[in-house]
């Protein structure tokens, strides 16, 4: 079955750096855009990068352009989110998902930028 998980998440100083990881399994991860979206407490989830099955063509939701970047491994199995120069309103709980009707999501990773 479609599993996809998350990791690299954890509590990070502003200005800071993570890469979080999202391994796939149970599909060929070549064959399907993907997607990074996060939620922020008594917040609506929002896109925060995709990225096309090839990994040619990627886009960036609100506030994260220019910090982050979003790369993908089909061989590897994995998608990746680096994010650098880390801001406070960027914690939440961030989620890995598969384009297509359904979509799928992972659990999620934790996310929090705070001094």
């Amino acid at each position: 079955q479609v599993q996809l998980k998350e990791s690299g998440g954890g509590l990070v100083q502003p200005g800071g750096s993570l890469t979080l990881s999202c391994t796939a399994s149970g599909f060929a991860l070549k064959d399907y855009g993907m997607a990074w979206y996060r939620q922020a407490p008594e917040k609506e989830r929002q896109l925060v990068a995709f990225i096309a099955s090839t990994g040619y063509m990627t886009n960036y939701g609100d506030g994260v352009k220019g910090r982050f970047t979003v790369s993908r491994n089909n061989y590897g199995n994995t998608v990746y989110l680096e994010m650098k120069n880390l801001k406070p309103e960027d914690t939440a709980t961030y989620y890995c998902s598969r384009s297509g009707n359904p979509r799928y999501w992972g659990q999620g990773t934790q996310v929090t930028v705070s001094s």
